[in-house]
């Protein structure tokens, strides 16, 4: 027992050490800022965490814009969701589907630039405190927009406003720009084992 209390004793002592280090950290930042917050990578997951946000900010009464590119009219878990919050969500769905199933690059670039018109819209407009640009890198990797012009209009935009961007594939330039990037890892993934996209797991 009495080995016990002192192995609690010690664990205590870290978790005050710990506690004290910490707090200290938290005091020293004392910025405020809007984030231009970046989800890439391999790993599944990418649309998942922005859409988290968004529920995190309406939460809190924040107005979010969502931009969906490539995707196209799927009948999504998160467009249901998002028609509970009329006035809240402005939800748009800018494109036809994936890369290999429109097979019209002049088709693809023309939602690409309705959709970053969409987006550019939504960062003006000071009524929208968050706006999620969904699988924009992927359009920014097929160059359907040039990444300069995006990354100069991401950045130009109101300081306390957040904007979160997806898709694998991330350009360095607007890896460099944002605030946060998670290159999101895939260990495993259902799909190479046979199993087909799920509701409530991919849409």
């Amino acid at each position: 027992m009495e080995e016990q209390d002192q192995i609690n004793a010690r664990h205590n002592e870290k978790a005050r050490k710990r506690q004290a280090f910490m707090q200290a950290k938290i005091a020293e930042k004392t910025d405020e800022k809007g984030l231009l917050i970046v989800h890439t990578g391999k790993g599944k997951g990418k649309s998942t965490a922005a859409f988290g946000l968004a529920c995190r900010a309406l939460g809190h009464g924040m107005k979010v814009g969502i931009v969906q590119f490539i995707k196209g009219g799927w009948a999504t878990g998160e467009k249901a969701v998002y028609a509970a919050f009329p006035g809240q969500v402005d939800h748009r769905v800018m494109g036809e589907g994936f890369t290999w199933d429109t097979q019209d690059r002049a088709r693809d670039i023309a939602w690409a630039e309705a959709g970053w018109a969409e987006v550019q819209r939504m960062i003006a407009d000071p009524s929208y405190a968050m706006v999620i640009a969904d699988e924009l890198n992927i359009v920014l990797r097929y160059k359907y927009l040039a990444v300069e012009d995006v990354v100069a209009g991401l950045m130009d935009r109101d300081p306390m406003k957040h904007v979160v961007v997806t898709g694998r594939n991330a350009p360095d330039a607007l890896i460099e720009a944002a605030d946060l990037v998670t290159d999101m890892v895939q260990v495993k993934h259902h799909f190479h084992a046979g199993i087909k996209a799920q509701r409530g797991i991919e849409f």
